[in-house]
């Protein structure tokens, strides 16, 4: 049996910080489906790319589209082994929705693995998950990593418990490989 992981996401969220676990984790051989709150199966992201060009910030360049595999309002979190949530502008929308704070209690209540990265901590502070946790995010969401109860480290990757948290996407290969470790699977060379 496939073993499955969702990826929890929304609009402009971060182009690398979905496709790159998204395919890494396909490579590895688990399935995994991109879920969304007000979204159907079929629908369609906008994921965009975020750089920097001189300024206090960065600005927001079109991404890929990615289909929709399941509509947030339609998963079950006994089918998932591990949950991903990326960064981007999306974790500040879609920790509105319900089903998204339904679901990402429901992987922390049944202890299993989490990874977000950069703004990814929004959706879990709105979550009310953090207290008494170690994380990371991109440092202009550590005020509300704080907030939350947590304990903000200025760390590439921090991992505690069942969680694993990262700043932004340059920091993939450290906090991907800390997510399989979470998820007890091999990978040798």
């Amino acid at each position: 049996m496939t073993k499955k992981i969702l990826l929890l996401t929304g609009d402009c969220a971060e182009d690398y910080e979905v496709k790159v676990p998204q395919q890494a984790l396909m490579m590895l051989g688990y399935q995994v489906d991109v879920a969304a709150p007000n979204k159907k199966a079929g629908d369609t992201l906008q994921l965009v790319v975020h750089d920097f060009v001189n300024l206090d910030t960065y600005i927001e360049l079109t991404g890929h589209r990615i289909p929709v595999d399941i509509a947030a309002a339609d998963v079950n979190p006994d089918d998932y082994v591990g949950l991903v949530i990326p960064g981007g502008r999306a974790p500040e929308y879609i920790r509105m929705y319900d089903e998204s704070i339904t679901i990402v209690q429901a992987f922390f209540t049944a202890d299993k693995p989490v990874a977000a990265v950069c703004h990814g901590t929004q959706l879990l502070a709105a979550a009310d998950v953090l207290s008494n946790r170690n994380v990371t995010s991109y440092p202009a969401c550590s005020a509300e990593c704080r907030l939350a109860g947590a304990t903000w480290q200025d760390q590439p990757v921090v991992t505690c418990g069942k969680l694993v948290t990262a700043q932004a996407w340059p920091n993939h290969p450290a906090w991907l490989k800390a997510f399989v470790d979470l998820l007890g699977a091999q990978i040798t060379i």
